[in-house]
């Protein structure tokens, strides 16, 4: 390794630090040593210096520590006599600016706390561009797709390419490949996300392409974002350095571009990302550090031309990726799922209450379809002009050999996410109440209907070969076909919606698991049955028989339940077997029915956490997308930091929306009627729900009776109201004994 390297780093180490060191002393002196400081709606304090640390940074003087620890960790400067090894001097020096860098980053969103934009996309027309550090919301909802492949990664790009154009290239190939890009820094004045925007290239969090801030200083929301997640789904506990520096190595797959010159602040900050085992590649020609050691292969490769950066960064980093190639003329893949196709780029639409768009998968026999036809019955896209509306019936025919007509919904439910996909195409809602934007530059690139059909058909075929033999998809575009259509749909989504509501647990033999977020809770088992959906809201458990026909080795396998060992609970000697073995003896046993006894464990990825309110002698639920306090006394970000990670909780449960309103929802401890407050948007979006069920347990009037933000946020500002309200929750058995 060269020394030059290793003096520029450290060199670079000395001066973050100090520059820190002054911005903390400025700040004493316009502030009090007690005044909060840290970052929106998050609960990991400075989540670097926490997590590596355990040092909890709450107000401006409790920077005094982690500065001083971050000086510690610099080494003597390089001198001529010195010699190898140069590693470790390095790395400390790195690590100590990564520090350094986020109490810099602190500090500006005390004295400028306007200065990022705390949402998930950037507000232009406000010339907000920066979205800074992700709060506990955005973790725990984009956690999820790195927890269950769909993002394998992030590539954290510094600078700015020479042109725009080269910008748009190398941020388009990291898009294909599903991988996050996370931007910060500039090169001469220029960002990426400038050459991005001039590009007409959308940018935030929905795409992918996330535009932390324009100095060096904020790509430590990309560590940041790593180290929460392994706090949050894996586990890991605060200051548990090593295990969470080897934890990002191997699970967070990430990597730095450096596009432009790299001075010693730059440098010392690929040196910390080092620690990490992220390497580093950059555009022009400096000093390589080559022998692996830390990172799985080399740690900082240099001069790499603009064409190969994205394939030598993945290979570098030992990425493992797959290029969907579907031979439609528009790029395509998950980084354009959150694409929007907003006015000023909207050419034609279909749906979305202007027109019928209608969504069908029916099971055929073989001799019926054609593999791979797809038909447009009526005018196409090409054929309409600017602004106009069309109606649209999707209907697509699956044969195959082991297809049963139990996976239809799961088939169609995928349309929504594979249209998605499509650049420049948005798709909104699914079965009748789709809606279907092309954008202008879709139409530039030569998109037309058809292009839906090859997408699906190469998809169904890619992503179930087990069950998928034949697929054939119509696209009809005449109003009298898709009202045919859409009245043969409903008749079908009535059937299909009659037959999943009156299953019970009793009705069947097996439940399924699901261990998808092993990867991030070790020791979580997700046990899937008819009346308790998967706790991440994805996973019924149609969708668990289905992937285990798929893929009989995957992470859905048959339960057999076995003796029933209480009925009440929801517990069964063959689940308490399989959970056992799954969890690697870290769960004994669990109950379905109950939060209070021996819950099922909770992963990072739950829609939503119930928490017992005993004051109240009930219950309260929040889901993921509320980021207000609740009478828990807890947010749901520190609710789920509290009991996230694969443990079992007495008191707490995850779950999905759909699971509160189903049969067997916490039955062990009075079921829905203990449930006192939920959020406001939570509580309407499950009304009709509510209602039936409501009924169905004889409390008609239960949605009323249930408080919501608007009444209270305590347990003592909501007990009145329920008792006005005469809620059953008052009189029924104590919660607890």
């Amino acid at each position: 390794m060269s020394k030059l390297v290793a003096f520029a780093a450290i060199q670079g180490g000395y001066k973050v630090v100090s520059t820190a060191e002054g911005a903390f002393t400025k700040a004493l002196a316009s502030y009090n040593a007690d005044t909060k400081i840290g970052f929106p709606n998050t609960a990991y304090y400075l989540p670097v210096i926490y997590s590596l640390t355990g040092m909890k940074v709450e107000t401006l003087e409790d920077l005094k520590k982690p500065l001083e620890f971050a000086r510690g960790l610099l080494p003597p400067h390089v001198k001529g006599k010195n010699h190898l090894p140069y590693l470790g001097p390095l790395l400390d020096a790195g690590m100590a600016a990564i520090f350094s860098y986020e109490i810099i980053e602190a500090l500006r969103i005390l004295e400028t706390p306007d200065f990022y934009i705390a949402q998930e996309d950037p507000d232009l027309e406000a010339g907000k561009k920066w979205v800074g550090p992700a709060d506990d919301v955005i973790l725990r909802k984009r956690g999820v797709e790195f927890v269950d492949g769909s993002a394998p990664g992030f590539a954290a790009i510094v600078g700015a390419a020479p042109t725009p154009e080269i910008a748009k290239m190398i941020v388009e190939d990291y898009q294909k490949r599903n991988l996050y890009i996370f931007c910060a820094a500039n090169h001469n004045g220029t960002s990426v996300i400038d050459q991005l925007l001039e590009q007409d290239v959308q940018v935030g969090w929905n795409t992918r392409i996330v535009p932390f801030g324009p100095d060096i200083s904020s790509a430590v929301f990309a560590l940041g974002f790593a180290n929460r997640a392994a706090m949050a789904f894996g586990g890991v506990q605060p200051g548990d350095y090593k295990t969470i520096l080897k934890y990002n190595k191997e699970r967070i797959f990430a990597f730095v571009n450096a596009l432009g010159d790299i001075g010693t602040e730059w440098g010392t900050a690929a040196a910390g990302c080092v620690n990490w085992g992220f390497p580093t590649l950059a555009d022009t020609d400096i000093p390589e550090i080559l022998p692996t050691g830390i990172c799985t292969y080399e740690h900082v490769v240099a001069n790499v031309a603009h064409d190969e950066i994205v394939q030598r960064s993945v290979e570098v980093r030992g990425l493992k990726v797959t290029v969907s190639e579907i031979d439609i003329p528009l790029s395509f893949g998950p980084a354009y799922e959150g694409e929007r196709v907003r006015g000023a780029d909207l050419h034609v639409q279909c749906g979305g209450g202007k027109t019928q768009c209608t969504e069908l998968v029916k099971m055929a026999e073989m001799n019926e379809v054609e593999d791979g036809k797809v038909e447009v019955i009526g005018p196409d896209v090409t054929d309409l002009k600017e602004g106009d509306t069309f109606p649209l019936g999707i209907f697509v025919q699956i044969a195959g050999r082991e297809f049963q007509s139990d996976f239809e919904p799961i088939m169609e439910r995928q349309i929504h996410h594979l249209v998605n996909y499509i650049q420049g195409i948005m798709h909104i809602g699914q079965r009748d109440i789709s809606w279907v934007r092309v954008s202008k530059s879709a139409m530039e690139k030569g998109f037309t209907l058809k292009d839906i059909g090859v997408v699906l058909h190469a998809k169904f075929h890619q992503d179930f070969q087990k069950i998928v033999d034949k697929v054939q998809v119509t696209l009809y575009t005449k109003k009298a076909d898709v009202d045919k259509i859409t009245k043969t749909a409903r008749a079908e989504y009535k059937t299909r919606d009659e037959r999943v509501d009156k299953m019970t647990d009793e009705d069947v033999e097996l439940f399924y698991s699901c261990t998808l977020c092993q990867s991030f809770a070790p020791n979580h088992v997700c046990s899937v049955s008819p009346e308790r959906t998967g706790l991440c809201g994805a996973y019924n458990w149609m969708d668990c028989k289905a992937s285990y026909e798929i893929n009989p080795t995957g992470p859905n396998q048959p339960i057999e339940k076995g003796e029933c060992i209480d009925p009440v609970l929801g517990q069964w000697k063959g689940v308490n077997e399989f959970v056992y073995k799954a969890s690697r003896g870290a769960v004994p046993h669990y109950n379905f029915y109950s939060m209070v006894v021996d819950p099922m464990t909770t992963c990072g990825c739950c829609e939503c956490i119930a928490a017992m309110l005993p004051s109240c002698n009930g219950v309260m639920t929040v889901g993921r997308d509320y980021s207000g306090e609740t009478p828990s006394g807890m947010k749901f970000t520190t609710l789920a930091g509290v009991m996230g990670g694969g443990a079992q909780s007495p008191g707490f449960v995850g779950h999905s929306k759909y699971n509160i309103t189903q049969g067997k929802f916490i039955t062990g401890d009075g079921g829905l009627l203990r449930m006192v407050w939920m959020p406001k948007m939570l509580k309407e979006e499950l009304k009709d729900r509510i209602d039936k069920r409501g009924a169905e347990m004889g409390c008609p009037g239960l949605y009323d009776m249930i408080a919501d933000e608007t009444v209270g946020i305590t347990e003592e500002e909501i007990l009145p109201f329920l008792q006005e309200k005469g809620h059953p929750a008052l009189t029924m058995d104590p919660l607890v004994g």
